[in-house]
């Protein structure tokens, strides 16, 4: 198959790029699941940008600046900020339903989020992710020009030197091999540019409020392609995640903390139950950034021996909780709390991957005709530690940029690719070896690399994860591949960045904090980590 562009990854960024280039460009949008199982579906928070009088890009990329802990590429976060209003109102003109206001100045609802300065979140009710997915998936499903492959899963990017092509020098990207997860089938997919809109890695740990795809395959593709990654070490823990034994993932949106919600001791913090105790951690109390939430979460939870804390919302109205929270309210009653006189049991989990493929502006990589954008790509706005509800403004700003300067290029004189070759593989005997594999390396994330690090647990999980990476190249090798297979390869690949990242730091900064190295390093650097060249 050959199309202009590739764009692997069906959230925000994914649909926005396609979006924006479908009407000169012929498109395939890869998804390895249905353009509604990725991340995007499920952020429930909304987007921020300044779409009030009272707001200004100052004080939002100061926020931002401020939530990096030094780290925030300025010049990105102020371009990201800037175009944030045009990126609004082109969602609006595609027909997002956001929450109205009628009082307020563009008529849309406006909340405030831990972290930010003013109220500047616009959303649709607490299910926003979802509400921008389905409006743009109809959008892509009715374009002519955009070819979409559900249940493809992506292999590798096919690359010049993998094909021994003479490109001058300049490694570039040529496409992609792709699997068909129903038949099996892998197909050869040629593309002028490619785009990695993957998204994140949360499942490379144990816990976390990221969807089963979000496996890390744009960064462990991009990284085997020769691209640079940046500051994997720093994984942010989103404070509240739903602790519930049948509640799988479910998240409980920063915006309940922003409209008044308290953290609390539970009743099994015995004398001390219903002690709200974020004050004691931080002057900003439950509207500190989230790595300080997180940390607060954990310590208190360490400490007492609790398994979860309370988040305590139910001072507000039933009316306004159902009217604010309805997906939240719904999914908690399901599973017997009622949110308007009961706190929700709390516990931090992975939720954000801040560092990923260096990129440029337009999300250009360091291969030649390979973009990325969203949770896949660094840009530097994130820095240490993402502020809320800027990612779905990243995915939209960046898919504009890289779009843009995708249409000013070339088309290229078409190459031969080499079809998948599986000549030399047989049947997996034992497909117990992935299960033990993805197991152990999730919990030994868990365990050695989670909130509060030590060198010696990074050691630990480094050494484990070298003997993981063994086993599971061996069996890519030998055997045929399977989705399984491919997302535990890509896994093991960005534990090993995460904690090689964690390990360079001899500070702690933002998400990554060290009991070895408690103090911050007047100076803030990025932690880059460059590719060996493959002779």
């Amino acid at each position: 198959m050959k199309f202009d562009v590739a764009i692997l990854g069906s959230g925000l960024a994914g649909l926005s790029v396609a979006l924006h280039l479908a009407k000169t460009r012929k498109v395939a949008v890869i998804s390895k699941l249905s353009l509604l199982d990725g991340a995007s579906n499920w952020a429930q928070g909304g987007i921020a940008a300044v779409l009030d009088s009272g707001d200004s890009h100052e004080q939002h990329i100061a926020d931002t600046l401020v939530a990096g802990a030094g780290l925030c590429d300025e010049p990105a976060t102020r371009f990201i900020v800037e175009h944030g209003r045009a990126a609004i109102e082109w969602l609006i003109e595609q027909g997002v339903p956001f929450t109205r206001d009628e009082e307020a100045e563009l008529g849309f609802h406006l909340t405030r989020e831990g972290g930010h300065s003013q109220r500047r979140i616009i959303h649709a009710a607490d299910a926003t992710g979802h509400a921008v997915q389905v409006t743009l998936e109809q959008k892509v499903r009715n374009h002519p020009n955009i070819t979409l492959l559900e249940n493809h899963f992506a292999i590798d990017l096919i690359t010049s030197d993998k094909i021994k092509l003479d490109s001058g020098g300049t490694r570039s990207c040529l496409g992609v091999y792709v699997q068909d997860t129903k038949t099996g089938k892998v197909h050869t997919i040629a593309a002028d540019q490619t785009v990695l809109a993957t998204g994140g890695a949360g499942k490379v740990y144990l816990y976390t409020t990221n969807p089963d795809t979000a496996t890390g395959d744009g960064i462990a593709m991009a990284w085997r392609a020769g691209c640079r990654v940046a500051n994997m070490e720093f994984i942010q823990f989103h404070p509240t995640c739903l602790y519930h034994p049948f509640a799988k993932s479910f998240l409980i949106s920063e915006a309940v903390r922003g409209e008044g919600g308290i953290l609390r001791l539970p009743k099994e913090a015995g004398a001390q139950a219903g002690y709200r105790f974020m004050p004691d951690h931080d002057p900003r109390a439950e509207l500190a950034p989230r790595d300080i939430v997180a940390r607060a979460i954990d310590f208190e939870m360490k400490k007492r021996g609790l398994d979860h804390v309370d988040l305590d919302i139910t001072h507000q109205s039933s009316e306004f909780l159902m009217h604010h929270f309805p997906t939240i309210y719904a999914r908690c009653l399901e599973l017997g709390i009622d949110i308007t006189t009961q706190p929700i049991p709390v516990v931090p989990a992975v939720h954000f991957t801040c560092g990923g493929v260096v990129t440029d502006l337009a999300g250009r990589t360091d291969v030649k005709g390979l973009y990325a954008v969203g949770e896949t790509a660094y840009t530097g706005l994130h820095g240490a530690n993402r502020l809320a509800s800027n990612s779905l403004l990243e995915c939209v700003v960046l898919g504009r940029a890289a779009a843009t300067h995708i249409e000013q290029q070339p088309s290229t004189t078409p190459v031969a690719l080499p079809d998948w070759d599986e000549s030399r593989v047989t049947n997996a005997d034992e497909e117990v070896v992935i299960t033990q594999n993805w197991d152990e390396l999730r919990r030994s994330m868990w365990n050695y690399v989670g909130i509060v690090r030590t060198t010696k647990r990074m050691e630990r999980a480094q050494h484990r994860i070298r003997m993981l990476k063994e086993e599971i190249d061996e069996y890519y090798t030998n055997f045929r591949i399977k989705p399984d297979l491919l997302e535990l390869r890509n896994l093991v690949d960005v534990a090993s960045l995460i904690v090689k990242s964690a390990l360079a730091r001899r500070e702690s900064r933002g998400l990554h904090f060290s009991r070895d190295y408690p103090d911050t390093l007047p100076k803030a650097l990025p932690t880059v980590l460059t590719p060996k060249r493959r002779r």
